[in-house]
């Protein structure tokens, strides 16, 4: 036996309760190791990079399908090993990656990876899950199987931290002067600081998804009030659509009424006008534990012959929460459905250098994720007008498990050799650095439960660019051209695009000031914030397209 995966300690929050009862059962998925790995990331550049021959030339089921299952021998190697250790029936699944899917008892796991499962509560939302610290498969399997699930990874789903503030009702008379933008961010504000167009998006085939975890549910009636309030030239009848996944609902009426799905539905619906959009539900039934719930909703999203062209998620957690192989796992699902043309765009998280959530103990920089993950577009915060600043929660920073991308090493380099010394042992100077760019993210006003809310937390940066890129989108597809699929390399490419944010709050967290916005890429704003007029230019398109 060779140890696959450990960890040294538990993350914050999560009590030990101890053994569970040796006949209970828990049901596991075994990773297999993808045939062609590095192949699919070499296909998902060339479709993603302008200029590159492939260009635009996005990749269908089969063809990831080709670089991601595993070899014939992998699976009979790794069943055989299952079932003669008395588990019976092994089912294979096939999804981005293939897995072996088997439930097991407690007593029967912990000979078969070699180790003791314990019994978890996380004390915040007293969930409890079945993990260890240490498990191992055979030495002669290590190149067959690429994580198993659950073991080591403390995933509990949450939200990015929002703080919210109840308003009163404002007079009818939306204003959008540079005095109350100051002040609240509406649709109308943010159109006219990023140029959005308010003329409706024109093709059928374009679309949004908006996903919701953890009971977080999207009202109609909220949705319609924002409109008639803050979009009063769109129909207030526009709506949104719901899919559900893993037994989820989006029950209505006040009490069900979700700050985060109300503020994706209204920052989607609401200002990418016209652009089609679904919240996608995704309930408790998931295998185990947010990473597992994440991963559901990108496979749901993979599986569709033709995927929403443009996510965005407002959920995140700690980078070191997973273990590298799971973070991993799970971020190349995400380069498999940027591959296939979309494009996965997540709120930068709320805590500052200290990861998701704000942690004043931390005794070095805690990165989110996926914030971390090379593949999706992490989008920092932004609050006041003329200028933008930079936000003190807007999470940032550099990743300890994925290294720095190619395309952003001519960005990231300058920022680390003017901060030369400064935090030197807190953080991962070769990592991929986030967010990549950012947004406004401060007094976002929102309707919930029939009430006036204003939102604070990239959970509102997140969908306000979301809007931006499904908008031209919609001018591409109309033009007879491929939507942007995976961003990154567009956005590098093109750092014109954005306004630079240069002064504002640094984001401060684990005992320190945190890293404060300087000219060109830094790790609280990114590129900067985006105008929709040079994005559409960036995409070979002018505003009469």
């Amino acid at each position: 036996m060779a140890v696959h995966e450990s960890r040294s300690e538990v993350p914050v929050h999560y009590i030990l309760e101890g053994p569970p009862h040796p006949e209970t059962l828990v049901d596991f998925r075994i990773a297999l190791t993808s045939m062609d790995r590095n192949g699919l990331e070499k296909a998902l550049y060339d479709v993603s990079a302008p200029g590159n021959p492939l260009y635009g030339k996005h990749l269908s089921i089969e063809e990831v399908k080709s670089y991601t299952s595993a070899s014939p021998h992998s699976v009979t190697a790794v069943t055989e090993w299952l079932t003669g250790n008395g588990i019976t029936n092994p089912k294979l699944e096939s999804a981005v990656h293939d897995y072996l899917i088997f439930s097991a008892p407690i007593d029967v796991a912990n000979d078969l990876f070699d180790t003791e499962f314990h019994s978890f509560v996380h004390a915040p939302s007293g969930k409890r899950a079945i993990r260890t610290l240490q498990y191992s498969i055979p030495r002669d399997l290590v190149s067959h199987i690429n994580v198993v699930h659950p073991t080591t990874s403390f995933d509990l789903a949450k939200p990015l931290s929002i703080s919210v503030s109840y308003g009163t009702e404002r007079s009818s008379e939306i204003s959008s002067s540079n005095a109350s933008c100051s002040n609240t961010i509406t649709p109308q504000c943010l159109q006219e600081l990023y140029d959005i167009p308010t003329t409706p998006a024109t093709q059928p085939s374009n679309r949004i998804a908006v996903p919701g975890l953890i009971e977080y549910w999207a009202q109609y009636a909220d949705l319609q009030a924002f409109l008639e309030r803050l979009r009063p030239d769109m129909p207030s009848n526009t709506t949104f659509s719901v899919e559900t996944i893993d037994g989820g609902t989006n029950p209505q009426g006040p009490e069900y009424a979700g700050y985060e799905a109300n503020l994706d539905t209204q920052y989607t619906v609401g200002l990418a006008t016209g652009v089609n959009t679904t919240f996608i539900s995704a309930g408790p039934n998931n295998t185990d534990g947010a990473a597992l719930g994440f991963l559901d909703v990108v496979e749901y999203l993979y599986n569709m012959t033709d995927p929403p062209q443009v996510m965005s998620m407002s959920y995140g957690f700690e980078e070191w929460w997973l273990t590298p192989s799971q973070a991993q796992q799970l971020c190349d699902v995400y380069m498999a459905l940027g591959a296939r043309g979309v494009s996965l765009i997540f709120g930068s998280g709320d805590g500052g250098v200290s990861g998701a959530e704000r942690n004043d103990t931390c005794t070095e920089f805690l990165p989110a994720f996926p914030g971390g993950c090379p593949y999706i577009t992490s989008v920092g915060g932004t609050y006041s007008i003329n200028p933008e600043l930079s936000t003190n929660f807007s999470s940032g920073g550099f990743s300890g498990y994925f290294a720095r991308p190619s395309y952003q090493e001519q960005a990231v380099a300058p920022f680390l050799e003017n901060l030369g010394n400064t935090y030197a042992g807190l953080f991962n100077a070769s990592g991929r650095g986030f967010p990549d760019i950012a947004a406004q993210s401060h007094n976002v006003e929102i309707v919930t439960g029939g009430e006036t809310v204003y939102i604070n937390g990239t959970s509102c940066s997140g969908p306000i660019f979301a809007s931006m890129v499904a908008l031209v989108n919609d001018r591409l597809i109309a033009a007879g051209k491929p939507v942007l699929g995976f961003l990154n390399p567009f956005l590098y490419n093109n750092t014109q695009i954005f306004t630079d944010i240069t002064a504002g709050l640094p984001n401060a967290g684990c005992g320190t000031g945190g890293f404060n916005a300087t000219a060109g890429w830094d790790p609280i704003t990114g590129l900067g914030t985006p105008n929709f007029l040079k994005m559409l230019e960036a995409a070979g398109l002018s505003n009469d397209d």
